[in-house]
């Protein structure tokens, strides 16, 4: 049985141009770059740099499964199979951990992109993603995460948040996501008179 088959990396110009850019230039998450990056070091192809696998693996700190992620560009798939962010569908509701959770509601709470007027779950997952939280997150996740945050306090989950939230509800939700303003509210007292009553 074979046990680490060798999966060999040809790209032409265009390919290598595309991905020496996206490295370049910082585009894409870290992960799909790290695989960018890989790809032109495992380049075969005439001009290309012919790393061997233990090279790649010592230099990049990767094992033969994420070797082996270049399989699909030897098998007539192209670039998109390697590069596509989509997550696999046994990962669209996957749970989160502490440190992620706290990374979504915080995001949640930001102030949404340029050009929309509040966050979408789409637009949650996407940028959970863009910035290295997690590999991959469905919608379905993100709702789960947020119903979660919101349901103790009896709110509904809606998808999506305000730029400006209203005042009733953001208050329960904000109180029990972390996304509170240091304010103290000090109530006046009713006597502060010390002196004594005359007759």
């Amino acid at each position: 049985m074979e046990q680490d088959a060798k999966f060999v990396v040809r790209l032409d110009e265009a390919e290598r141009g595309r991905l020496q850019e996206m490295v370049d230039r910082g585009q894409g998450s870290k992960t799909i770059r790290n695989r960018a990056l890989i790809l032109l070091k495992a380049d075969e192809g005439e001009g290309g740099s012919g790393w061997t696998d233990a090279k790649i693996a010592e230099a990049f700190g990767v094992g033969g499964a994420d070797r082996r992620a270049h399989a699909p560009v030897t098998r007539g798939r192209g670039l998109e199979a390697v590069l596509a962010r989509k997550p696999s569908p046994n990962r669209q509701y996957r749970k989160l951990d502490g440190a992620q959770e706290a990374a979504l509601v915080k995001l949640a709470c930001s102030k949404p992109p340029h050009g929309r007027a509040r966050w979408t779950l789409q637009l949650l997952a996407d940028r959970l993603i863009e910035l290295d939280v997690v590999p991959s997150i469905g919608r379905e996740a993100v709702r789960t995460t947020l119903q979660k945050t919101t349901s103790s306090r009896g709110s509904a989950s809606t998808g999506y948040y305000p730029r400006r939230p209203m005042p009733s509800s953001s208050v329960r939700w904000k109180t029990s996501s972390g996304c509170t303003t240091d304010r103290t509210t000090r109530r006046a007292p009713r006597y502060a008179s010390t002196k004594p009553p005359s007759n």
